[in-house]
């Protein structure tokens, strides 16, 4: 059994044309210990997914249909108080911003004893006990000094490390990781993201990894889904993804990476935006984007496809 498996995922806001698509349909499977990188651009669902499966949908949004099935549990037929007791224990959550996710009034170390003693009947010396060794185990240098301080006095990379600290006090099951880099330069990222495959080896958590970097889900993921305009448009395990991109998007995706020892004047770019979500074009979302577009793109969303052992992709165009 998977340990997390979403099934048809559509979650809208309304506006005032009606109701307006973030995530249409979203299908995807984490099986124990495994990484998925879930990747795209800004806009295109990524963030809206995970808070999907913490349900925290902010409002006025709602999830419309679909399943999210944790451990043979649907996480969307349960009442707020049983998911309460699996968000946070059994699911932790990486935010993006860690300076807007943590309390500026709270120091580092009382964070980390209120996400154990919300799930563990501890005292809260017991409590503080576990908070500096969970900050011994994100690599943060004098734990016991920092847990005295506040968010402010730490730097990004300390401050994404209590995060980190918080999403695991529990030992959950499941690790979802939305942007865990982000505005941290690349010697903190790769700190960042060795310390997260560190933690994944030794506690043999699931890991969805949201991110818009190709380079870290070639490092870090065991399969990668790629997302456009709330869609799922190809899934595959990584390795097979970056030898046969088969999506429009994805491969444009690949081109636009640097690589080194080539030399290019200039990065290649996809042209246009991700499409507004109340003014969804008809058919394919990406077709205004793609050179390989035909009127037949405009007929209807194409459907996720086999296009080899384990790999799928949503093109009438491969």
């Amino acid at each position: 059994m998977s340990l997390l498996r979403v099934e048809g995922l559509t979650m809208a806001f309304p506006h005032e044309g009606g109701m307006a698509c973030a995530l249409d349909g979203v299908s995807f499977t984490v099986e124990r210990g495994q990484v998925l990188g879930l990747v795209g651009e800004a806009g295109c669902g990524k963030s809206m997914t995970a808070l999907c499966i913490m349900r925290l949908v902010p409002a006025p949004g709602r999830i419309t249909s679909g399943r999210i099935v944790f451990d043979g549990t649907d996480l969307l037929a349960i009442p707020e108080r049983a998911m309460r007791s699996i968000r946070g224990a059994r699911i932790g959550m990486i935010f993006q911003e860690p300076m807007t996710a943590l309390n500026p009034v709270l120091t580092a170390g009382q964070q980390v004893v209120e996400a154990i003693r919300i799930h563990k009947r501890v005292n809260r010396r017991e409590a503080r006990r576990r908070a500096v060794e969970l900050l011994t185990e994100v690599g943060i240098p004098e734990p016991d000094a920092r847990a005295n301080d506040y968010p402010h006095q730490l730097s990004g990379g300390m401050r994404q490390r209590v995060m980190i600290a918080m999403a695991i006090a529990c030992e959950p099951d499941l690790l979802v990781a939305d942007e865990p880099t982000t505005a941290l330069d690349v010697t903190i990222q790769a700190e960042i993201l060795d310390l997260l495959r560190g933690l994944r080896a030794r506690r043999g958590m699931g890991l969805v990894l949201i991110t818009h970097d190709l380079g870290v889900v070639a490092e870090q993921a065991d399969r990668v889904a790629i997302m456009y305009a709330g869609r799922i448009v190809e899934d595959a395990p990584t390795r097979e993804l970056f030898q046969n991109p088969t999506h429009p998007y994805t491969r444009a995706l690949l081109r636009s990476m640097p690589t080194l020892g080539v030399h290019r004047e200039r990065l290649e770019a996809i042209p246009g935006n991700v499409p507004d979500l109340t003014r969804r074009p008809s058919g394919c979302s990406f077709r205004d984007r793609c050179a390989l577009a035909t009127a037949e793109c405009a007929d209807a969303p194409p459907a996720l496809v086999s296009r080899g052992p384990d790999h799928t992709v949503a093109c009438i165009h491969p």
